[in-house]
């Protein structure tokens, strides 16, 4: 079964021991460090879903773990030597200790090293604002008690509990993006295919008569691209191509030609840059708006071939 992390994201209020907080950006990334229970269990393939104690947020899948080392300070209350503490709003003390109940206004400070750590999820990102409350939420963990910044729980029951709100939240995005990441984000091409004419019939039917990369096309000029290895799974995922003109296609599958997918644009190796014609589609944005799935197929390409960018 897979694993679903819900994860508290709250800013600067989300503070564990009397510290300084996090920089969360919901959408995009989540960062903690090993101070915090089950700090080293998420992994690369897992979905989570960021809350905020009231409601949930949205889900992705992490896509990646950044990690590293600093020294972290902590705060604590000098009377009692415990870092249960909040901030005040009125009165002219700033602090209330949530163990002796007193107010006081400087904390003592400690200092440790730490490992950090910081998960990449924005491109299966699906904002999900409010779809549960934090009651439903702690229900489904697998710990419904838990007090943990960090809780597990089956991504089969989250699914379900989406879908019953009213969520429309396609398992395949999640699931697809789950595959890849992984997979090791493998990308290729082949020249025959069972039902290659329906998925191209359908691409055009989506797309229009448009190559994703230079724009307005003739049908007959284009072909369907997949955006993953159908040599390797016999299938053809929704929105996992994109109709490119024939040469485009080819320098795709090779890598000279590849897709941001955070600002979607296009990235030319240096070689190809030197002819004109392609040349000029460099930086340019692609001739569709991508589906969050189209991002995570994309991003798994540029991960392949720009691995330093």
């Amino acid at each position: 079964m897979a694993t679903a992390w819900f994860v508290l994201a709250m800013g600067a209020d989300r503070v564990h021991g009397g510290n300084d907080g996090y920089d969360d950006d919901p959408a995009r990334h989540y960062s903690w460090d090993s101070t915090v229970p089950q700090h080293a269990n998420l992994a690369e393939g897992d979905v989570i879903a960021l809350w905020d104690k009231k409601r949930l947020l949205g889900i992705s899948v992490i896509e990646r773990i950044d990690s590293g080392t600093e020294v972290k300070t902590t705060y604590y209350h000098r009377a009692c030597n415990k870092a249960s503490f909040k901030p005040l709003k009125t009165g002219d003390q700033r602090w209330w200790c949530a163990t002796c109940r007193e107010r006081f206004n400087d904390p003592g400070t400690r200092t440790r090293p730490v490992t950090t750590y910081r998960s990449h999820h924005s491109r299966a990102w699906q904002d999900l604002s409010g779809r549960l409350t934090g009651g439903q939420i702690r229900a489904l963990c697998d710990k419904p008690r838990s007090q943990h910044a960090m809780r597990p729980a089956r991504w089969e029951k989250v699914h379900a509990a989406l879908l019953e709100a009213g969520a429309r939240i396609p398992a395949g995005i999640t699931d697809g993006a789950r595959a890849v990441i992984r997979g090791g984000h493998r990308t290729a091409t082949v020249e025959t295919r069972v039902g290659q004419a329906a998925f191209r019939q359908r691409l055009l039917q989506e797309q229009g008569e448009a190559c994703a990369f230079s724009g307005p096309a003739p049908a007959a000029a284009l072909e369907a691209a997949h955006l993953y290895s159908y040599a390797e799974t016999g299938e053809h995922h929704e929105h996992g191509g994109l109709l490119l003109r024939r040469d485009l296609h080819r320098l795709f599958d090779l890598g000279n030609i590849a897709v941001n997918p955070d600002t979607a644009t296009l990235d030319l190796s240096e070689g190809i840059r030197s002819y004109p014609m392609y040349g000029q589609l460099h930086g340019q944005q692609l001739f569709l708006r991508l589906h969050p799935q189209h991002r995570v197929w994309l991003g798994a390409h540029w991960d392949k071939h720009r691995p330093d960018v």
